[in-house]
């Protein structure tokens, strides 16, 4: 899990595509000032094309996070100073995630300035905001944009996607990945969810036998198995596995995040 955020006060402007924009912030003016649709549809379109530049992957556009952004960005315009948290105000991964935001890396960019282009390459002279435009790590974005006192107040929250998956689904990912390894995938989930449940220990009743080795853990990312695990996989000890899938701790804060244990026999 990661955030990153930097703040740049600058003379610039934003923008991106008006439909996008529409269907995530609606029309018309705010309290705080005009929602500028067309400056935030630059901004998106100048992100893609310098991350295109560098060989960076295209961003998509996240409807949560452009909630997200424009929500900060029109606090920003409502105090006048611009600064990635205010008092009262919650954390970029907490606005996020309240906005319906999943992910497991979140960074943000924020700025005051006069146009898009020029806010673009305010932020791409700042290493660290360009560090943060230009991240291949990153793949979804939400911009917002106010005008207010004559200059246009900016917001764009970049993240690192995580797909929202049932227990069902968690589990089918996670043994896809041991099975590379020859082991054979037990069919019951029933004692591994147990133990997922648990911080130590087994369940008092087992249906399947005592495992050999357990481990839990909980991450977003479900594209490789832990060292631990796969060495153990590796080591030719076991003949067959279980998975199983329970609701992540909340400790994680607002990162999405799946908990998992594997019981090897």
């Amino acid at each position: 899990m990661v955030m990153r955020s930097k703040v740049l006060m600058v003379c610039v402007l934003l923008a991106m595509p008006v439909a996008l924009m529409g269907q995530a912030y609606g029309n018309g003016r705010e309290a705080n000032g005009a929602i500028v649709h067309s400056a935030a549809e630059q901004l998106f379109a100048l992100a893609n094309r310098a991350r295109a530049e560098q060989g960076a992957p295209p961003l998509e556009w996240d409807p949560a996070l452009a909630i997200a952004a424009l929500r900060h960005c029109q606090r920003m315009a409502a105090e006048g100073s611009i600064a990635h948290r205010y008092n009262g105000e919650m954390s970029v991964s907490e606005r996020a995630q309240a906005a319906g935001a999943h992910f497991s890396l979140i960074e943000e960019n924020v700025a005051v300035g006069e146009y898009p282009a020029q806010i673009q390459d305010a932020w791409l002279h700042s290493p660290e905001h360009r560090a943060n435009l230009l991240n291949p790590q990153v793949n979804r974005v939400g911009i917002g944009v106010v005008k207010s006192r004559g200059v246009l107040y900016a917001v764009e929250d970049f993240d690192r996607g995580v797909e929202v998956l049932t227990a069902a689904e968690v589990e089918r990912e996670v043994e896809g990945l041991m099975r590379v390894s020859g082991i054979a995938i037990r069919p019951s989930h029933g004692d591994a969810r147990a133990a997922c449940a648990m911080n130590q220990g087994l369940p008092s009743r087992l249906s399947e036998g005592t495992p050999q080795f357990v481990m839990r853990w909980q991450g977003a990312d479900l594209s490789r198995l832990p060292s631990q695990l796969a060495d153990r996989l590796g080591s030719g000890r076991y003949r067959s596995g279980a998975v199983g899938a329970c609701p992540a701790e909340s400790s994680q804060s607002s990162f999405t995040m799946y908990r998992v244990a594997v019981l090897l026999y």
